[in-house]
């Protein structure tokens, strides 16, 4: 049986009858006497159980494997156990690429995200450090990384937080590591209303009017109008999406190809975009397939696709012709600004299907509040005030902003309460406030 000696310094040590006679250390060091007793006892299992030639019970067996490292290769000394199979180091860069391998159901701007945070995770770590060796503090000290990079929004940071943790929750299933290390990391919300800006139909006039061609037309109509994502769904856009007969447009959806059904949906050809499409028409060759000629044969010429055409730039000079200044996500803000309309006048489920998002994403990152939202609640109001004035005969008026002096008078029925009673106008009669409220 082994046995628990303690020095006078604290330390502990089991010793261990080996199956040849001798007598081996194990050194524990100055750890709680509970903790090296149960290590002993565990020990005196595993010999009754090897002079005993069974398997080892689940409870035995998982102790054997969470213990350490070191203490499972001093009991191996003893001859109680068998050594630990070794794994291959797996190293950052290695498991970012084959994580990205993995998710080729990713495809857009989507994929373009996971990219930047991967990039992030192995330009602060290092391609050759051990995918094991990142623990929870390091996962802090990363989060903490990202906070400090000025050009990087809160919801930026949220959204490459939540990557990592899914890549280490990757591994964890794989059995490459024991534990998530970005498990309790919080980035906050991936929402961002600073850069929401809602572009009304007047600025989109404007902006269509400095379009160089009508396939710049037709792009921004169908963003605006149509809620369509430029460049990923405009690139593979057919003439034979177009079911005239039907008022519908079909919109290939490579975002969410890898779901089930949602492949691609259709939105209604809304009048907004007739001109447009009509107009590009006219001036496509014949037996064209693709309505954006331009776009396909600028995303050919590079292996990342629509990610290389810089239509970006293009729109920042176009919005700046039209006399405007650009705004924070120029196309995405398009979109939201559709989605925005769209749910004016149709039901929220609705509006998520033709734009191929949930209802909880669009409340979140598409819906906005509108200064057109303000007048109207702000009409609603005078109309209210109008029909109190139109019964009662008197309107309201608001103390201190009536633009003109006041004078209490005096209430004959509570005299004890001179300066709480009324409140009389001196100075030019108004038709739209009375001459005395009572209070």
């Amino acid at each position: 049986m082994a046995s628990l000696e303690t020095d006078k310094s604290g330390n502990k040590t089991i010793r261990v009858l080996c199956a040849d006679g001798k007598r081996r250390r194990i050194p524990l060091g100055r750890v709680a006497l509970k903790f090296a007793r149960t290590i002993r006892t565990h020990i005196n299992e595993l010999e009754s159980h090897r002079a005993g030639a069974v398997a080892l019970p689940v409870e035995l067996a998982r102790w054997t494997a969470e213990i350490s490292d070191d203490l499972h290769a001093q009991i191996v000394e003893t001859g109680l156990l068998q050594p630990r199979a070794k794994t291959a180091t797996v190293h950052l860069g290695a498991a970012c690429d084959a994580f990205l391998a993995k998710r080729g159901d990713i495809k857009g701007g989507s994929r373009q995200q996971i990219e930047y945070a991967l990039k992030d995770l192995r330009t602060y770590f290092g391609d050759d450090r051990s995918f094991d060796s990142i623990t929870p503090g390091c996962a802090d000290d990363f989060a903490r990384y990202l906070k400090s990079k000025e050009q990087l929004a809160t919801a930026t940071i949220s959204r490459r937080l939540v990557t990592c943790r899914s890549l280490f929750a990757d591994a964890v299933k794989r059995k490459c590591i024991s534990e998530n290390p970005f498990a309790d990391i919080k980035g906050g919300s991936q929402a961002n209303s600073s850069r929401q800006r809602f572009i009304d139909r007047q600025t989109i006039g404007r902006i269509m009017e400095a379009c160089p061609d009508a396939e710049w037309r037709l792009l921004v109509a169908l963003a605006r109008f149509g809620g369509v994502r430029v460049p990923s769904e405009a690139v593979d856009m057919r003439w034979s999406d177009i079911d005239w007969a039907r008022n519908r447009v079909r919109i290939a959806s490579p975002k969410t190809e890898h779901h089930v059904g949602h492949e691609s949906r259709e939105i209604p050809l809304f009048p907004e975009l007739l001109t447009p499409l009509m107009e590009r028409q006219e001036l496509a060759e014949d037996g064209s397939e693709f309505i954006f000629d331009r776009l396909r044969r600028d995303a050919a010429k590079s292996d990342t696709g629509w990610k290389a055409v810089n239509l970006r730039t293009q729109f920042t000079r176009i919005i700046k012709r039209a006399g405007l200044t650009p705004w924070p996500r120029l196309w995405v803000n398009l979109r939201s600004s559709c989605s925005t309309e769209l749910a004016e006048r149709f039901p929220g489920h609705v509006v998520s299907r033709w734009l191929g998002h949930s209802n909880e994403v669009a409340v979140e990152h598409y819906r906005q509040v509108t200064e057109e939202h303000f007048r109207l609640a702000a009409e609603t109001t005078s109309k209210a005030m109008e029909n109190i004035r139109a019964q009662s005969g008197q309107s309201l008026a608001i103390i201190g902003n009536l633009g003109s002096s006041t004078a209490w008078t005096r209430n004959e029925e509570t005299p004890e309460k001179q300066g709480f009673c009324g409140l009389v106008t001196v100075g030019e009669e108004s038709n739209d406030y009375p001459a005395r409220i009572r209070t």
